[in-house]
């Protein structure tokens, strides 16, 4: 097992998720609070979760297939902000730091996915 405070990733995707309910969230209309809003909450901690929930597991197998929904929540989320970003929820400026953020840790997400199956 791994003690997954120590793992880069987890460290920058914990940051993601800060950043995403401390200056995302609060942009959402009331009407959006049910739907989008509530998914994009899901898919951002969904991010720094399954890195956790990955790290208990005892094969690399599995550990690689948690960050794989990781993966796959880091893309989900990058998605939530360009509708946001679409619908006029949020500034382009913020969108560009989130995709930069998103895009930072989805990197490192694949770095060691690929690191652990060879």
């Amino acid at each position: 097992m791994r003690d997954y405070r120590k793992l880069e990733v987890w460290i920058r995707s914990h940051e993601l998720n800060m950043f995403v309910y401390r200056n995302l969230l609060p942009k959402f209309p009331k009407s959006e609070q049910y739907d989008l809003m509530s998914q994009t909450k899901r898919c951002s901690y969904s991010i720094p979760l399954n890195i956790v929930e990955g790290s208990g597991r005892f094969t690399e197998k599995d550990f690689a297939h948690f960050l794989d929904m990781a993966l796959g929540s880091a893309h989900e989320l990058e998605y939530c902000c360009l509708m946001c970003k679409d619908l006029a929820y949020i500034e382009v400026d913020l969108f560009e730091k989130l995709y930069r953020l998103i895009n930072e840790v989805k990197a490192m997400l694949i770095g060691l996915i690929k690191a652990l199956r060879k």
